[in-house]
């Protein structure tokens, strides 16, 4: 198996982790938990596996063979983490691919390098996800949708067919959005909202219907 390593911490990393080990116990065996980077816990743990290195490694964690996934990401700070994300020059064919065995993918679903797919998810037929994109347990992805790199679908969200959707968005646990809408990059949609209408660029929409609260406090928008 190919040995992978999580870029992050406890909590998103440590999720993901546990993810790969129960699907490497129900025979999935494409890639295996190494390890964590993490640049302020260097020779800790993380749940029995080892903290490896910090960001300054990954060049040479390259070198030794390892695969990379990706959990840094923040509200209000997405930007940021872009920018370091970018920083890192991770050869896109070292990002893993990693679905979890009790997901499911229509056939002509496009998953792109680094996308994580937990257990429990259903994504419908013509969606194409881009780069880095992680859907978490039980999410709902509808038929032709378009998503860009860098998203986050957390757990039981859902998200109505022929939508589109720009980097970096955000999509809080328990939220349902509309058929047919677009959401600007750097988007962000609170916990348990339903979303009728389009979402600006770096917008923040809460509430059932949901309305838009705040933009989000970024570098390149301020």
């Amino acid at each position: 198996m190919k040995k992978v390593l999580i870029f992050g911490g406890i909590g998103g990393a440590t999720t993901i982790g546990a993810a790969i080990i129960d699907a490497n116990k129900r025979g999935y065996n494409e890639y295996e938990l190494a390890g964590y980077i993490n640049d302020s816990a260097v020779g800790e743990s993380f749940e029995g596996f080892p903290v490896l290195g910090g960001k300054e490694d990954i060049p040479r964690f390259v070198e030794e063979g390892y695969y990379f996934i990706n959990t840094v990401y923040k509200i209000d700070g997405q930007v940021d983490r872009r920018k370091l994300f970018n920083s890192l020059n991770i050869p896109e064919e070292r990002l893993a691919i990693f679905v979890h065995p009790l997901a499911y993918l229509a056939h002509n679903v496009t998953l792109s390098p680094g996308c994580v797919i937990m257990p429990g998810v259903t994504i419908s037929s013509n969606t194409v996800l881009g780069k880095c994109c992680r859907v978490m347990a039980g999410a709902f992805i509808g038929h032709d949708v378009e998503i860009a790199e860098h998203c986050f679908f957390a757990a039981n969200s859902c998200v109505g067919s022929d939508t589109i959707i720009d980097e970096w968005s955000y999509f809080g646990f328990n939220c349902t959005t509309r058929g047919k809408l677009k959401f600007g990059k750097f988007s962000v949609v609170g916990i348990g909202s339903v979303v009728t209408k389009d979402v600006e660029p770096y917008s923040i929409v809460y509430g059932n219907p949901a309305k838009f609260q705040r933009f989000v406090n970024d570098k390149d928008y301020v």
